[in-house]
């Protein structure tokens, strides 16, 4: 039978062993959360938050045990752990508190005595989630979903089967019956089987644009409703009338959050000509003194890579941009020693058609992006295949909020980093995905929108 095996990404010492499922397991497995789909769905709002309230106890509970093992399996810094569980727990009770208004009948002036439109959970729900935020992707999902009335299957990657294992043991602790959040430690190959079986109601995918291709042509075929928040190649326009050290702050934060590894990082950041120098030479230093090591040590700013596979790749795109034309500014060097570390890389004179301006690079590396003029800036923002985030810095928030509106992607910020915040729609158009997360929008994407007609 194989095995998914967990990595120590800073150490590169193995962790645990995990079995994957058989065919005839995955079959059972789907049956049983079809089964309490069943009883699920009748359940009230009540009962369900009752259960939900329970689930962000849990966590709140077990932050430092599970910051410690989202740290050990995909290298987070513990105190980005620790507020990814407290993230999970506040959209827990977010959608507990919310979720019976967003969800209630609309009723419908027409012609006939009695019309409205209520909305009806699908069923079982297949989540294909990421390993940069191992419990906050899953719960992102999973909250909304099963307070609407569905149940989840999980499908989570590979390196963080022990975050994905202990996500189903939470469930079943906040008294959750079996069924509702099942884990299933199956390898890429079998997630065609998974979306195929005549259970699966709907699916939704947080991950990598081929991935994205691949599980939306596949749910399209079997018509079936998908969602996916894929990658980003999040633009900062930086204006002259900002402020220069909050920009830089933003800017360094932003590039080295999560290691690098976040979907809506800030990657390329755009300056106005004026102030172009300056920004550079202050984010230089910023970047420099940003401490790598250990992510355990509370004093460490940037950790690894969450494998060592996925920095040799980031090190290839960091090459190949530089072929084309890029100036290596900092970093750029794989360390020696063990673990899958890549230092905070700063790349200058990035233009359209560079690896670095039109892909993503998901990890510690900056471009840098000059812009003659306001309008220039936003063109060069929006020459991108992604429109997952953006944001705009600047001294004057209403220039920033007007340039914000003429940005293509799903999430504009202005003055503050990109967030994904449980009262707002999340998500991204172009090749960063469709469909809208959390929010009243994200809990109704994998309901039945039904109309009812009484003559």
């Amino acid at each position: 039978m194989s095995r998914s095996v967990s990595i120590n990404p800073a150490t590169g010492e193995k962790i645990a062993e995990h079995e994957r499922l058989t065919a005839s397991a995955i079959s059972q497995k789907i049956e049983l959360s079809a089964q309490s789909f069943k009883d699920w769905r009748n359940r009230s709002f009540e009962e369900r938050a009752e259960r939900m309230h329970q689930l962000a106890d849990v966590l709140e509970a077990h932050k430092e045990e599970y910051a410690l093992l989202a740290t050990n399996e995909m290298g987070k810094i513990i105190g980005q752990s620790r507020k990814e569980i407290e993230k999970c727990a506040w959209v827990c009770r977010y959608y507990a508190d919310h979720a019976e208004q967003f969800l209630c009948d609309e009723p419908v002036t027409t012609n006939a005595s009695k019309s409205y439109v209520t909305y009806q959970p699908m069923g079982v729900i297949l989540a294909v989630m990421p390993w940069n935020f191992p419990f906050y992707q899953v719960i992102r999902f999973a909250a909304p979903a099963i307070m609407a009335g569905n149940v989840g299957i999980l499908k989570h990657a590979s390196n963080v089967q022990g975050c994905a294992q202990v996500l189903e043991d939470l469930f079943l602790e906040a008294g959750f019956q079996k069924g509702i959040l099942t884990n299933l430690n199956i390898s890429s190959d079998q997630v065609s089987a998974v979306i195929e079986h005549p259970l699966i109601a709907a699916v939704t995918l947080t991950g990598s644009e081929a991935a994205g291709r691949s599980v939306g042509a596949l749910a399209g075929k079997n018509i079936k409703k998908s969602v996916l928040e894929l990658g980003g190649s999040d633009a900062y326009l930086i204006l002259e009338d900002a402020d220069l050290e909050k920009a830089v702050d933003i800017a360094t934060f932003g590039r080295l959050q999560n290691n690098g590894q976040t979907c809506i990082a800030a990657k390329r950041f755009i300056v106005l000509e004026a102030i172009y120098n300056d920004f550079l030479q202050l984010f230089k230093e910023k970047m420099q003194a940003a401490k790598m090591g250990d992510p355990k040590d509370e004093q460490t700013y940037y950790g690894p890579l969450a494998r060592v596979d996925l920095r040799d790749e980031l090190h290839d795109q960091v090459q190949k941009s530089m072929a084309q034309g890029a100036q290596l500014l900092i970093g750029g060097q794989i360390p020696e020693g063990k673990g899958a570390y890549y230092p905070a890389t700063i790349l200058t004179e990035v233009k359209p058609g560079m690896e670095a301006f039109d892909n993503e690079l998901f990890g510690p590396v900056a471009a840098v992006i000059k812009a003659k003029d306001e309008a220039h800036a936003i063109t060069l923002a929006n020459q991108s295949n992604f429109g997952l985030g953006a944001g705009v810095l600047t001294g004057n928030k209403t220039r920033g909020e007007k340039i914000a509106l003429q940005l293509d992607a799903g999430n504009c910020f202005v003055n503050t980093l990109v967030a994904s915040d449980p009262r707002l729609p999340f998500g991204g158009i172009k090749n960063s995905g469709y469909g809208r997360e959390l929010s009243a929008h994200g809990i109704r994407e994998f309901m039945n929108v039904k109309t009812i007609w009484v003559a």
